[in-house]
């Protein structure tokens, strides 16, 4: 069965680096459009960096841009966020998402197939 499973999560200091990873299985990765999304308490879950299948063209939400990078290993099924530069108000649960195809729409939770379980990030 599908299975999407973040690691890499922790605390840091405002300016402070991290690298989420996301170990993705149990459906043809290389086919699939991926994003991080992040969820803040008290706040709807938004989407913060998005991937396609194939091309490997990236996309950032505009509150990220320039400190946030993406990228995938269609080899080992796995997809990263290199977050640098962070500040508290990245804090949130950061979640992998997958779905079918392209990326049109990609900030968007309702077209995405496969979540992973999340993991936290805190900035301080």
């Amino acid at each position: 069965h599908v299975q999407l499973v973040e690691s890499g999560g922790g605390s840091v200091h405002t300016g402070g680096s991290l690298r989420l990873s996301c170990a993705a299985s149990g459906y043809t990765y290389s086919t699939y459009c991926m994003a991080w999304f992040r969820q803040a308490p008290g706040k709807e879950r938004e989407g913060v960096a998005a991937i396609a299948a194939r091309t490997a063209d990236t996309y950032y939400a505009d509150s990220v841009k320039g400190r946030f990078t993406i990228s995938r290993d269609n080899a080992k099924n796995e997809l990263y966020l290199e977050m640098t530069s962070l500040k508290p108000d990245d804090t949130a649960i950061y979640y992998c998402a997958a779905r079918a195809g392209g990326c049109g729409m990609k900030f968007a939770v309702g077209p995405y197939d496969y979540w992973g379980q999340g993991t936290q990030v805190t900035v301080s």
